[in-house]
């Protein structure tokens, strides 16, 4: 059992180090991107499934209520939170327009929406993603390969695994990372939340 949780974590650890070489300039744009649009007043979306879509709660949720300062809520929200809302689209339209028909309502030029996928082909993310560029919105993806999902953002974080456990944890860290330049960005200094 030891060694199994070993080499559970050194491979988490060695997809972070492969991040840290391959992917530094797609996170920095991606954080410049945040601080833009919130920096003007913008809005955040994220959408995923499940795994997914606990990562994109949670990232709507490290935005609207803080990271690690003292401060006034971003607007941010979580796509895959509402099931009055999802399960109607899904009725009415079908699963694959969840995310699409939200955007549609909700999302305006300048926000940015965040889709999650860890093999990048999810049809509903895809649509939802495809939705937000039409609206003159800033897409940004975390994907696992790339899948279909890095032709259609404007900057894709792909996480080069095939595990999607391993993806969703590089896809939280880097998340972490965002909120947290987000914050240093547009916050003055106050005392940080340990």
């Amino acid at each position: 059992m030891r060694e199994e949780i070993l080499k559970q974590l050194e491979e988490s650890a060695r997809l972070k180090q492969s991040l840290a070489a391959t992917q530094l300039d797609t996170i920095a744009r991606m954080a410049e991107t945040l601080i833009r649009c919130l920096g003007a007043g913008g809005r955040v979306f994220t959408m995923g499934n499940g795994g997914s879509a606990a990562d994109a709660q949670h990232i709507a949720g490290e935005l609207v209520g803080r990271f690690r300062r003292e401060r006034r809520g971003f607007a941010a929200q979580a796509l895959s939170t509402d099931t009055s809302i999802l399960t109607a689209v899904a009725n009415d339209y079908g699963f694959e327009d969840v995310f699409r028909r939200q955007v549609e309502a909700l999302v305006g030029e300048g926000d940015v929406v965040i889709g999650l996928s860890t093999s990048g082909n999810s049809p509903n993310v895809l649509r939802g993603c495809q939705e937000a560029k039409k609206r003159k919105a800033k897409v940004l993806g975390f994907s696992g390969r790339g899948g279909k999902l890095r032709r259609v953002a404007h900057l894709c974080l792909i996480v080069p695994s095939k595990s999607s456990p391993r993806i969703q944890e590089a896809h939280i860290t880097v998340a972490h990372i965002l909120c947290d330049l987000v914050e240093e960005a547009l916050v003055k200094p106050s005392r940080r939340k340990t």
